[in-house]
């Protein structure tokens, strides 16, 4: 999709955190009215025909377009955050990351066999995260899962959407 007045808007940022990576900053796309209406809308265009009653937004990024999302498709809200932030029983996936292992975990009831899921971030790079995200709603059994992501690194980390099933459809608004 590309939109060009998304790109104008998205601020890179050179060697962070380390040297040699061009960090994608969708911070500034959020700031801007025009921005998010732009998102909203391509986000809804995507995804008004699949029938979503629940989207997950992973922390922390993924919480702002997918609460907008919501309530343009009419479905709940899903939190996929760290341990230890949510009040109630909880499910959890673990996954490996560059440094070591990472946790992830939603509310026991948030999803059941009856939803359609949307989950939702802000980047794909490596696909880790939002892998075991969509491992961790499959242990709900719903109808059907869909990924949204608003960027898409696909020439360093090209590898990124084959480590997701096959069934699974991924979106990204912007691709790098």
């Amino acid at each position: 999709m590309n939109n060009e007045i998304l790109l104008a808007n998205l601020r890179s940022i050179p060697d962070w955190p380390i040297k040699g990576v061009n960090f994608r900053d969708v911070t500034t796309l959020f700031k801007t009215p025009e921005c998010v209406k732009i998102l909203s809308d391509e986000l809804f265009d995507l995804y008004k025909d699949k029938g979503i009653t629940k989207i997950v937004g992973i922390e922390s990024r993924g919480f702002v377009m997918s609460s907008a999302l919501a309530y343009l498709l009419g479905a709940g809200i899903v939190l996929c955050r760290k341990p230890g932030k949510l009040p109630c029983q909880t499910v959890q996936e673990s996954y490996a990351k560059e440094y070591g292992i990472d946790t992830i975990e939603i509310h026991k009831d948030a999803i059941n066999e009856n939803d359609v899921v949307l989950l939702h971030d802000d980047l794909l790079a490596t696909g880790g995260t939002m892998k075991a995200a969509c491992d961790l709603v499959r242990k709900f059994h719903p109808k059907k899962i869909y990924c949204n992501f608003l960027i898409e690194l696909n020439s360093e980390f090209s590898h990124a959407r084959d480590t997701f099933d096959k069934d699974i459809e991924i979106t990204s608004l912007l691709k790098f």
